[in-house]
């Protein structure tokens, strides 16, 4: 079985399918894609993502702010735990640094970041990390805010080898996404060799970034098979034991699934 563990199923496109959920899911069972994390970006749309998957019981969600979201509600430790709480969610998320699209005073954004580490402390969840230009901040904020307690992913990890070797002393799993099948990947591609296997997820962040090759076009959680392919060539194994083992990975990650209360 194979497992996206980063996708944010509210975005994407359903024009191939008639226009249809209950489509999409049937083409991403059909390839081998047994369980989804389908992951908040902001509160505003929160509800809408929830209720689009709610039914789904191989999908769960996480609860947080993007930290490049600017305009929508500016979450505090109390909402996220109750919300978490409610909805049931698997993780908290995705939060972080994002300095690639963000320029001056960003104290708003590590301010962000440490509410939503001390909100998965409280609620004993994973954090799902987004860093971006922003190494050395991220892992700042990580270790002054106690983010080694509830752990967590560096999702879609672009990043250096050196700040890998980091996140992993923090306890932190380390998510490669369709980026890593790039021709302009290289550097990234040494790292995924280097992440220890039982550190190592995979995940699509469709709608973006979709892998070759699809590359340039709508991204699936069934094109998470191509992240799995890539991953098996680096580290010269086959597709299904990386399967196999990044989906015991999320499971001990994230938990077994369960519903909301």
């Amino acid at each position: 079985m194979l497992i996206d563990s980063h996708c944010h199923l509210d975005r994407v496109d359903l024009t191939p399918y008639d226009d249809s959920f209950p489509n999409l899911m049937d083409a991403i069972r059909s390839a081998g894609v047994g369980r989804m994390l389908c992951v908040c970006i902001n509160l505003e749309q929160l509800d809408s993502m929830h209720a689009l998957v709610a039914a789904e019981p191989d999908v769960s969600i996480s609860v947080g702010v993007h930290p490049s979201e600017r305009d929508g509600q500016e979450p505090d430790v109390e909402q996220l735990e109750r919300l978490a709480t409610d909805l049931g969610a698997v993780a908290i998320g995705e939060t972080g640094l994002d300095y690639h699209y963000n320029r001056g005073d960003l104290d708003w954004q590590r301010e962000r970041f440490r509410v939503h580490i001390e909100a998965a402390r409280r609620t004993r969840l994973p954090l799902i990390i987004h860093t971006r230009d922003a190494r050395e901040d991220t892992i700042a904020v990580m270790r002054a805010s106690g983010a080694e307690e509830p752990g967590g992913v560096m999702h879609c990890f672009t990043e250096t080898w050196e700040m890998a070797s980091q996140a992993l002393e923090l306890g932190f799993y380390i998510s490669f996404s369709g980026i890593v099948t790039f021709k302009n990947a290289a550097a990234l591609r040494d790292v995924a060799r280097r992440v220890p296997l039982d550190r190592l997820l995979i995940e699509t962040d469709s709608p973006y970034l979709a892998p070759v090759p699809h590359r340039g076009k709508g991204n699936e959680p069934r094109f998470v098979v191509h992240v799995a392919e890539k991953i098996a060539e680096l580290r010269g194994m086959s597709p299904e034991a990386i399967a196999e083992l990044t989906s015991e990975n999320y499971f001990r990650l994230f938990g077994e699934p369960t519903s909301a209360p």
